[in-house]
């Protein structure tokens, strides 16, 4: 940088500097140029026109917000109860309350089927790995549901199925073995979604 550079950059800084302080005192940033505001001219004056000043030239006046009913029932009003699931609105439908454990999509939770799959034949990566496996007579597949304690109590989609899933018991997969296996066995109240029908 030469000297004419860091000249220029110094007095640059000192001008913000000064500015801010005075700004900060004063509560107003003083004026670079002195303008005399009165008379401002918008244009220059003919013999027929007379003088215009910036002052009297008048704002147009906002119009007034709507404040009719008819605004107010434009606007639908979601119940704060209600969820968003795979980009439509859900709202709960009833609570089961299920005996709730944890499984992993390896052998040991899986044996034999651990192929990765889920009974819907969708990945077990399916929804960020975050559903359940039900009793299919309990809650068929597809089911919404929300389980306090599991996937910040999001609603998940029932994927999966398995032979010791039976009545109201219920399965969250979790990635690996250990994870699942520290959830345990608990009885927790399931909440079972349904999607809000457009009218």
């Amino acid at each position: 940088m030469g000297v004419l550079d860091g000249a220029a950059w110094l007095v640059a800084l000192t001008l913000v500097v000064t500015s801010a302080i005075w700004t900060k005192q004063t509560g107003t940033l003083p004026a670079l140029v002195g303008i005399d505001r009165s008379v401002m001219v918008v244009d220059e004056p003919t013999e027929t026109e007379p003088l215009v000043l910036v002052e009297d030239i008048k704002q147009p006046t906002p119009e007034p917000a709507i404040t009719s009913d008819a605004a107010t029932e434009s606007t639908p009003v979601i119940d704060p109860s209600y969820r968003w699931f795979d980009g439509k609105l859900v709202r709960p439908a009833r609570v089961i309350y299920m005996t709730v454990t944890g499984y992993s999509p390896d052998s040991r939770s899986c044996g034999e089927f651990a192929d990765g799959k889920t009974a819907t034949m969708k990945s077990v990566w399916t929804n960020g790995m975050k559903l359940v496996a039900a009793d299919p007579r309990v809650l068929p597949y597809w089911s919404m549901v929300s389980i306090p304690g599991y996937a910040n109590t999001e609603v998940v989609p029932v994927l999966d199925c398995g032979g010791a899933i039976k009545g109201n018991r219920l399965d969250l997969l979790y990635p690996t073995h250990e994870i699942a296996l520290q959830w345990g066995v608990r009885q927790v109240p399931v909440t079972v979604w349904e999607f809000v029908e457009s009218e």
